[in-house]
């Protein structure tokens, strides 16, 4: 029998929320794997959720800058070791100048502000980290949008789509690419539609949705599967995601809505969601 630690049992406990002796007899049952784990738990429906992201012990900030028309966009993640600093006016200013040498660039910013970087650590009296970088330039007709959350935590870069080249500066179309931003910070989804989810992410869950259903008929077990898999794709896709200023709605429908009203196609194209600290 594999020797399953009382870390990863409290590793578990904390990616589930399941109780610990739960957690330590999937473990026995995985032969200390802890996917495999996971898995087991979920069949069994003890997990709340897929995944529940592992949060390193890091400080600092996300920031993020947007050239002039919405033409590209940055997002960046720099870490300071206490949360002191990373509330720093000073620290502030700092991340929003690197977020705009980002928007320049498209390899590393670790690498290109190091020198900005170790001059600020002199400065400060404690070490900083670029973590991330990311840069989005606008392809085609649309615009790059950023959000922040408050306290700079969690910040969101999007890329929206049209056919007409003035539906990109119409206000109507400005707003809602504004709350969609919001969305993304408030709801987290994991992919944009339901054709970016990888197939082996799919045959993951359907083959959980599966063994929680076994003793049931095959044309039973496929109904079941099928809504749990409509299910997933709502709690996970951006577009379909019910919306969180309106439940009832969705981004999907929101953008054929407006598109009808202007006459044009309204679309997604890409997003990322950076939250300080979170497992990459």
């Amino acid at each position: 029998m594999a020797d399953i630690s009382a870390a990863l049992v409290k590793e578990l406990r904390d990616e589930t929320n399941v109780g610990m002796m739960e957690c330590k007899r999937a473990l026995v049952e995985a032969a200390g794997d802890k996917v495999k784990a996971l898995k087991i738990l979920r069949e069994r429906g003890l997990a709340i959720a897929a995944k529940k992201a592992s949060r390193a012990a890091n400080q600092g900030v996300i920031a993020s800058a947007i050239a002039p028309q919405g033409k590209a966009g940055s997002l960046i993640e720099v870490n300071s070791e206490t949360d002191f600093v990373a509330k720093n006016e000073n620290f502030l200013a700092f991340t929003k100048k690197l977020a705009g040498k980002a928007l320049e660039l498209d390899g590393s910013l670790a690498d290109a502000a190091q020198a900005e970087v170790t001059a600020k650590i002199a400065e400060i009296g404690e070490n900083l980290v670029v973590r991330r970088n990311l840069r989005y330039v606008c392809q085609g007709n649309g615009l790059v949008a950023s959000y922040i959350h408050h306290g700079s935590a969690i910040g969101v870069l999007l890329e929206a789509g049209c056919d007409k080249p003035e539906t990109a500066s119409n206000p109507k179309f400005l707003e809602l690419v504004k709350d969609i931003t919001l969305h993304v910070a408030a709801s987290s989804p994991r992919f944009l539609d339901r054709g970016n989810v990888p197939a082996d992410v799919i045959a993951a869950e359907r083959d959980i949705y599966a063994n929680q259903v076994q003793n049931k008929p095959a044309n039973i077990v496929q109904k079941i599967v099928d809504g749990k898999m409509n299910k997933f794709y709502e709690q996970t896709c951006l577009v379909d995601q019910p919306f969180v200023k309106d439940q009832d709605t969705s981004a999907a429908k929101l953008l054929k809505a407006l598109g009808a009203e202007l006459g044009d196609t309204l679309t997604i194209r890409r997003f990322a969601r950076f939250q300080v600290g979170e497992q990459i």
